[in-house]
């Protein structure tokens, strides 16, 4: 029984000694030394307010734009303005348009929006 005893007293110590080792490594880790002496770092929080003073005179730039519906392979496709990145693909056949629509569709059709394709199916469509 003594045997044991000196076992369990001899295991709270070295889990004690442990304990208290990864305790002040960790503490040690959460203080942030600056790598450059007299640096300052940026924070999250925003100590001054950010306001524009003319608000009613601000507007957001509006970025134009357009797209080009154009038939492939018998079907609509919707591209954005640089012709090469597909917006939608409708699954409209151009044969469902009239012959002078194929013509245009062929050729390609600028909106100014999405919802100006919309309508424009639409109108065909229904």
């Amino acid at each position: 029984m003594k045997k044991y005893g000196i076992c369990l007293i001899l295991f709270l110590v070295v889990s004690a000694v442990c304990l208290l080792a990864g305790y002040g490594i960790s503490r040690g880790r959460g203080r942030l030394e600056p790598a450059v002496p007299n640096t300052v770092y940026e924070t999250e929080t925003v100590t001054e307010p950010r306001l524009v003073v003319n608000q009613d005179f601000v507007e957001p730039a509006a970025q134009p734009e357009r797209y080009y519906l154009v038939s492939e392979t018998g079907f609509l496709l919707v591209f954005a303005q640089d012709q090469s990145t597909i917006c939608l693909y409708t699954h409209i056949p151009i044969t469902d348009f009239p012959e002078e629509e194929q013509d245009r569709l062929r050729a390609g059709i600028w909106f100014s929006s999405m919802m100006d394709v919309f309508h424009y199916l639409e109108s065909y469509t229904s």
